[in-house]
């Protein structure tokens, strides 16, 4: 799974129209967020800093639910987008997660030994989880 990183609202105009997931590095306006989700009409997640996320206004939140847009709260840690535009989720994440599956183990426990092992968010992983 890929997660697509934006660094300016002038990046919004070059975005694929097929992105999933979009990891907001600026404080979105919510002009902003409407204009990704004309672009991007199958995006199903947003993924913002939680001290980002705050400043997104309650009928900005409700017309994402109502499109089936998730808000995710977290960060990228260690990501260098000059580098490479995209976030990847590794793997041996997946795999873990099949692994924790047949074992049996409830779902909030998978993503509370997810969380732990990991450098994702809570928000992120719980979406994981719930789309695999």
């Amino acid at each position: 799974m890929k997660i697509r990183i934006v660094s300016s609202k002038d990046e919004i105009n070059t975005l694929n129209s097929d992105e999933k997931m979009v990891h907001f590095a600026f404080r979105p306006s919510n002009e902003n967020i409407f204009l990704l989700v004309m672009r991007c009409p199958e995006v199903k997640a947003l993924h913002i800093p939680g001290s980002y996320l705050k400043t997104i206004s309650e009928a900005t939140r409700m017309y994402l639910k109502m499109q089936g847009i998730e808000i995710l709260e977290g960060d990228v840690w260690g990501h260098r987008k000059d580098i490479k535009e995209y976030y990847e989720i590794p793997q041996e994440l997946f795999d873990r997660l099949k692994q924790l599956r047949q074992d049996g183990m409830p779902e909030p426990d998978i993503i509370e030994k997810l969380n732990r092992e990991n450098r994702l968010s809570s928000d992120l992983i719980s979406f994981i989880v719930k789309g695999n």
